[in-house]
């Protein structure tokens, strides 16, 4: 593009909120330019291959995508569903929470009835408790309209559950200890944290698995790919190797941004689909007052992950169509984040990718705990991205292997034998987390959400700067459904809302 041109809006950082906001502007008629600073689009969708194997980067499953459901109208309306290579994870258990010293496999399945009775027989007397349980999370889904694929009153319906308390919401519905830490088995799905994390926040994503829940066949980046199929089908460009140094305000509007080789691309609008602190730290303009710099900037952030990405042996280790979530001590379900060099690992996430060759056995794992940046702050000049390779060192490899052997000791005692099957395995720690897909502490799920404090942790897509906005997991809510709604929160500035969940819902 050159120097001057013009386009109408033009969007910073091609993850899914960005490639969602591409796609349904330029569906109305907007010339969109996409500028993104690694070599592959897609942010969390991103997958890359080791020996031949593909891992995702952040997308182990999806929820919402049986016919009907508000995932799968959004992405019907974007000409997503008929091209997606998708595969129904076992409906019996979509997920299974397990612990130490526990042989029990404690499930949980696809369809609320369903998910009531296989409880149940794991827990005969808490029947009216998982009942509760239930109703609770579909009344607060129904709270919030756009989740709903519906228009309603704003932040005035929602209101009255926005300070409710996970922990302490499941701890008042039953005195049963392992029911509670069941309950909470998977909440590595959004960081969560006791006392803290809002139970709106739990419901929206928990319904969205119950509803129906999905692997993507051979990786979560196709749902990139055919994005941008469509965004320029509909005229729309994407820049790629191309980071985005600073966004530049002139008389009280911003012109243009600057590109690290100095490059300068000009719109009419911008959109940030990057960390909302990040975004403001580029921006030099005296609407964005220090106030509102520094509120932003003191909100905590979820923490980070250490992921092993595994290649297995060829016919070795079976394939299952559920995933795993392992706590190694009683209190490793809410604090699981919270250890020190003996005690972590305290828990992990299993996820086994589905692929095309076969489903009888897995070729590939992904084992993911927690970890605090802080653990690889000594190494944060150091960068690593498709396009800028940088040696952090032996004693930061070190440091992997000794993590790494770490993870795989506690993966053993449960998983007898998966050492064996493991043919070579990769490690991706915070900082890859920071380099690939932008987040400064390499954050899983970017802004903490507080029942304390809601509304200072919901971050409006319209900044001080008119024609500047945001988008992405930082909005409403992270994960593949909560960045796609947050993404229709921002094109609403653009677009009568009301008219576009028409077309959704009739897509």
């Amino acid at each position: 593009m050159k120097e001057k041109e013009q386009t109408d809006i033009l969007i910073i950082g091609s993850g899914l909120g960005g490639l969602v906001c591409a796609a349904i502007l330029g569906s109305e008629g907007y010339k969109v330019l996409l500028v993104e600073k690694n070599k592959q689009v897609g942010g969390c969708l991103q997958t890359f291959s080791r020996d031949k194997v593909i891992f995702d980067s952040g997308v182990h499953y999806i929820g919402g995508l049986e016919k009907g459901q508000n995932l799968y109208q959004i992405f019907k309306y974007l000409g997503l569903m008929d091209k997606l290579k998708l595969q129904r994870m076992d409906e019996n258990a979509f997920d299974k929470i397990i612990f130490e010293g526990d042989e029990k496999e404690y499930p949980m399945a696809q369809g609320y009835d369903h998910f009531i009775s296989r409880l149940v027989e794991m827990f005969p007397e808490e029947e009216a408790a998982i009942r509760t349980y239930c109703d609770r999370i579909k009344e607060v889904c129904n709270k919030f309209p756009l989740y709903n694929l519906r228009i309603g009153e704003g932040m005035k319906e929602k209101a009255d559950v926005l300070e409710i308390d996970t922990k302490g919401f499941i701890e008042s519905i039953t005195k049963n200890k392992r029911l509670q830490e069941v309950l909470a088995g998977n909440n590595a799905l959004y960081a969560g944290v006791p006392d803290k994390t809002p139970f709106y926040v739990h419901a929206l994503v928990i319904n969205s698995y119950i509803e129906s829940s999905w692997k993507c066949v051979d990786g979560g980046s196709q749902i990139g790919k055919i994005l941008v199929q469509k965004i320029r089908e509909y005229g729309g460009d994407i820049i790629r190797n191309a980071e985005v140094k600073s966004i530049v305000a002139e008389n009280d509007l911003i012109t243009h941004v600057v590109l690290a080789d100095g490059q300068k691309l000009y719109a009419k609008h911008f959109i940030s689909n990057i960390h909302p602190a990040q975004t403001l730290a580029m921006t030099d303009s005296h609407l964005i007052r220090n106030v509102y710099r520094k509120r932003l900037n003191s909100l905590e952030n979820t923490i980070s992950s250490f992921t092993i990405n595994a290649v297995l042996k060829k016919d070795c280790f079976p394939y299952f169509k559920h995933n795993y979530y392992y706590h190694g001590d009683d209190d490793a379900v809410w604090n699981g984040w919270k250890y020190d060099e003996d005690s972590w690992p305290r828990n992990y996430a299993f996820f086994l990718s589905a692929n095309s060759k076969s489903t009888e056995y897995a070729e590939a794992l992904s084992l993911l705990t927690y970890m605090d940046y802080n653990d690889v702050a000594k190494w944060k000049d150091s960068f690593n991205t498709t396009s800028n390779i940088e040696d952090r060192g032996e004693d930061y490899e070190a440091f992997k292997i000794r993590k790494a052997e770490k993870l795989l000791d506690m993966a053993e005692k449960r998983f007898p034998g998966l050492r064996n099957c493991i043919e070579k395995y990769y490690v991706a720690t915070p900082l890859s987390y920071r380099d690939y897909i932008g987040n400064a502490d390499g954050s899983l799920y970017g802004i903490m959400k507080d029942y304390r404090d809601p509304l200072k942790t919901f971050i409006s897509p319209r900044t001080k700067i008119p024609n500047l906005y945001l988008t992405g997991q930082n909005l409403v809510l992270h994960g593949i459904l909560g960045v796609t709604i947050s993404a229709l929160v921002t094109c609403s500035s653009f677009t009568d809302l009301e008219v576009l969940v028409e077309k959704i819902r009739n897509a």
